[in-house]
């Protein structure tokens, strides 16, 4: 009995990412959607990012408005007279590292182009755990140029013919899978590249069971009370 248990506490549950904040119970990507998914037990928040023609780095999934405005073309101030949702305003990443400080990792999705060094500058002042991902697999690259010591992260939506040589020019040690691209063989490969394995938007607690019982190291979804347990 002792033997067994001791040998359940040896595997490590996956963290709990979630994924916009509670996009459920409250707007994606803003401070109180971020609050609740840390009241909820979320160990990390993943967001996504664009900046303002002033240089102002925003978190906003697209890169328009609801208004039709595109971020990249307001200033800061003219941004702040748009609401993510009604007296809810959209959140800077600043805003965000202040809320958080250390009580979750912070997944940073970069959505616009170019924000690189405006990203960099704001996780700088920032004391808590934080990491970089995207789909554009040469941004991240470019991250990696402008600053080696930052975590980074690559986005998958279908399986690369050699992941490994993909991560390495990259620079990225976490690897976004689509969640059904996960397979005991692409968690050796990472796990062996020394990198995490981080399977979007898993909201199914069966599909979330299955993934930990392959060896993830995070799961992020869009209600982080469904996932394992930690």
């Amino acid at each position: 009995w002792h033997h067994s248990s001791h040998r359940r506490e040896l595997v490590a549950v996956p963290l709990r990412i979630a994924h916009r904040g509670m996009p459920r119970l409250a707007r994606e990507n803003t401070l109180p959607s971020f609050a609740m998914a840390m009241e909820a037990g979320a160990d990390g928040l993943e967001l996504d990012v664009h900046a303002t023609r002033d240089g102002v780095v925003v978190i906003h999934h697209d890169a328009t408005l609801a208004s039709g405005a595109d971020i990249a073309q307001l200033t800061f101030a003219e941004l702040r007279r748009h609401d993510a949702a009604p007296g809810v305003a959209i959140p800077t990443l600043a805003e965000l590292c202040d809320l958080v400080d250390d009580r979750a990792e912070l997944f940073v999705e970069l959505k616009g182009a170019g924000i690189e060094r405006e990203v960099l500058a704001v996780l700088a002042d920032h004391r808590g755990s934080h990491a970089v991902h995207g789909f554009d697999h040469a941004q991240i690259a470019r991250v990696r140029a402008l600053d080696p010591s930052i975590r980074l992260g690559i986005l998958l939506e279908a399986p690369p013919r050699e992941l490994v040589p993909v991560m390495r020019a990259a620079g990225a040690t976490d690897v976004w899978p689509y969640w059904p691209l996960v397979t005991a063989p692409l968690v050796a490969a990472v796990h062996a590249a020394g990198g995490r394995v981080i399977p979007w938007t898993v909201n199914d607690s069966a599909h979330a069971a299955a993934l930990a019982a392959l060896g993830v190291d995070a799961l992020c979804g869009d209600d982080v009370t469904i996932l394992p347990p930690r």
